[in-house]
């Protein structure tokens, strides 16, 4: 076990664990942050997007000694109000189905905005085609994202 020292949505918090523990199990068992969700634990997916200074990152494979100094933003952090440009597209294009790929989409989404303020259609299925959902709305994924970023 070793003691790590992270910022999270702008918070320090100071967690006891193994080297090798995946970032997704320390937010979820010992930060108590359960909006990034588990999918598939091999990254393939995206439901456990994050974003590690600002980069989408899958925390279900990163182990938190990598981390070090650099910011974790969940879910929970984009947005105090949940006002995120992204955020309220998703809303507007009405996305979510079964919800649960959604914290990772509209996290990957966000860092997408970030680099690119103005994707063109094949920018954004280049950087979305890792987050699968199950529900099949990409299409309106893909129209939130462009509503985003006309924001």
């Amino acid at each position: 076990m070793a003691n790590y020292n992270l910022k999270i949505n702008g918070a320090d918090h100071s967690v006891d664990v193994a080297p090798d523990t995946p970032i997704l199990w320390v937010l979820r068992d010992h930060v108590n942050l359960v909006g990034t969700k588990y999918g598939c634990g091999i990254a393939q997916c995206g439901a456990c997007t994050v974003h590690l200074d600002g980069v989408a990152i899958r925390s279900c494979n990163v182990p938190i000694s990598t981390v070090g100094n650099k910011s974790i933003t969940t879910i929970e952090g984009l947005s105090e109000k949940g006002d995120h440009p992204v955020q309220k597209a998703w809303l507007e294009h009405d996305v979510p189905q079964c919800g649960y790929c959604q914290a990772g989409q509209i996290m990957n989404a966000a860092a997408l905005l970030k680099d690119n303020p103005n994707p063109y259609d094949d920018d954004i299925e280049n950087s979305m085609q890792g987050n699968i959902c199950r529900c099949g709305t990409y299409t309106r994924i893909k129209a939130a994202i462009k509503t985003a970023a006309s924001m």
